[in-house]
């Protein structure tokens, strides 16, 4: 469950120093040498450059190489609940700065072998071919102060489905199974909703490469959760309300179905802000293998920023937030590049890629100290300057991630 606003520190001080942030996030690590162990994980992930071996970490965190075992054991075997220091992490990002919206980013992290947790073999469209790796899932929380991932889920497919050996080997739990990527963030969307403090903060997703993306949008309204969702000019429409057949939303634009346009302030790269011309009108989304059924469907709004001198391709989004002005629901919008730039860092700077263990509670252990080292920085970044990135390392990651795969 991820945390809100009534989360208190454990410390009565400000966390500013690593011992203290550790006391505060990790309070639930009952056994004093299991908080040291992440203290010493974390000092590593924060000050190691390049590749975050089990090795440089404790030659970093502890100024031994000797300490690689124990921090092996941290991070493999020592049975610490994740998920409850991921909500104590959300907890104290949230005291910083109220996040404004939730984000989800997808990696692929390449491996060699087939006996990681997760690991399998699929087309990967940014790469652009098949690759062998993890595909990972993470659920950011986006202030304007900082964009961090607070929880994190590993795509199984069907090939670690019905190998009980296997699945043994790695650790999996019976309650990790084979789910698709809507599944995946409707499991984010139902504990965010268990948040009351953080329940009414909007999703901004990119569900471009989706298939069927009305099972997301359909599920998160029904758990009374609001977004905004960028998708094709493609997606099928109807006029809301008026019985007429469904028709792509490039084409509903053409026919000015409903359309209500205006001129709405925007930030530039250059730090200013221009005029930028977009449409908006009420619309339902058919469901899939159910075009003509619409009456029950709930209604939403598209707003669509036509191709431009300066904008080559119009884009499309889908929101609940109907009684949201556009350019409150369009300021949205720029958080997804807030978590693609997180995803990114973390795959260069904080190790998200360089797990060596093999186990489903050994992956979980190692993201959530990357997310903590990261959210560390955001929360002091006086404290702590970025370790230096390995040459080669955005190769090593399936980057951009934000967009959603079936």
């Amino acid at each position: 469950m991820l945390a809100d606003r009534t989360y208190q520190p454990t410390t009565t001080t400000r966390p500013d120093t690593v011992p203290e942030f550790v006391e505060d996030v990790f309070a639930s690590l009952r056994r004093a040498d299991q908080r040291r162990w992440a203290r010493t994980y974390l000092n590593g992930l924060l000050n190691t450059p390049g590749r975050k071996t089990l090795q440089r970490l404790a030659r970093a965190g502890a100024h031994s190489a000797d300490s690689a075992h124990g921090l092996q054991q941290f991070i493999n075997s020592s049975p610490w609940d994740w998920s409850t220091v991921r909500h104590a992490l959300a907890g104290a990002l949230a005291s910083h700065a109220r996040p404004r919206a939730w984000s989800i980013a997808e990696v692929t992290i390449p491996k060699r072998g087939d006996h990681s947790v997760g690991v399998h073999r699929r087309f990967d469209p940014d790469a652009g071919r098949v690759v062998n790796g993890q595909r990972a899932l993470a659920l950011f929380t986006v202030a304007d102060a900082y964009s961090a991932p607070v929880d994190w889920h590993i795509v199984l497919d069907n090939t670690w489905s019905h190998d009980a050996d296997r699945r043994r080997r790695a650790r999996i739990p019976d309650s990790a199974t084979v789910e698709s990527a809507w599944q995946h963030v409707l499991r984010f969307a139902v504990r965010a909703a268990h948040a009351p403090r953080l329940r009414h903060i909007p999703w901004v997703l990119d569900l471009r490469r989706v298939p069927d993306h009305t099972r997301i949008t359909g599920d998160l309204s029904r758990h009374r959760q609001t977004f905004v969702a960028e998708v094709l000019p493609t997606q099928p429409v109807v006029a809301a309300r008026a019985g007429t057949q469904p028709v792509i939303a490039a084409e509903y634009v053409a026919r000015g179905h409903a359309l209500q346009a205006q001129l709405v302030p925007t930030p530039t790269p250059a730090g200013t802000r221009e005029p930028v011309l977009l449409h908006s009108g009420p619309v339902q989304l058919p469901e899939q293998g159910n075009a003509e059924a619409t009456d029950a469907l709930p209604v939403y709004r598209l707003i669509v920023r036509p191709a431009s001198r300066t904008h080559k391709a119009a884009r499309y989004w889908i929101t609940n937030l109907v009684d949201r002005s556009v350019e409150d629901v369009v300021s949205l919008t720029r958080h997804t590049r807030a978590a693609d730039t997180a995803m990114t860092e973390l795959a260069t700077d904080f190790g998200i890629l360089d797990f060596e263990g093999r186990s489903f509670p050994g992956w979980h252990h190692h993201m959530t100290m990357a997310s903590a080292a990261y959210a560390y920085t955001r929360l002091h970044p006086h404290r702590r300057g970025r370790p230096h990135r390995a040459p080669g390392t955005l190769e090593r990651a399936s980057l951009p991630p934000v967009r959603l795969t079936s």
